[in-house]
């Protein structure tokens, strides 16, 4: 079984940062990809980017040259570098990991409000 904590998100202006983390419990199998998702109200969930533990990303159109997502293997953990935020980047963002997707497991959940 995987168990995702997730911290750092918050409200911040447009134009800001923030730096999400996720620490991942679980085996390197259940665990070798891992990524971020946001839903936003009344929106599905989407991806916004992903890691596997090679090292191989994958970014949503919307956040490419603003976020980067990283990781530490070693401790497990994945990490989101937001810059510029927008109005719009406001949403519920999740933790994800799996082995071949990383939307096998689910953490909680951080709230991100951007303000304009």
């Amino acid at each position: 079984q995987v168990q995702l904590v997730e911290s750092g998100g918050g409200l911040v202006q447009a134009g800001g940062s923030l730096r999400l983390s996720c620490a991942a419990s679980g085996t390197i199998f259940s665990t070798n990809a891992m990524g971020w998702y946001r839903q936003a109200p009344g929106k599905q969930r989407e991806l916004v980017a992903s890691r596997t533990r090679a090292g191989t990303t994958n970014y949503a159109d919307s956040v490419k040259g603003r976020f980067t997502i990283s990781r530490d293997n070693a401790k497990n953990t994945v990490y989101l570098q937001m810059n510029s935020l927008k109005p719009e980047d406001t949403a519920v963002y999740y933790c994800g990991a799996g082995r071949y997707s990383s939307g096998d497991y689910w953490g909680q959940g951080t709230q991100v409000t951007v303000s304009s």
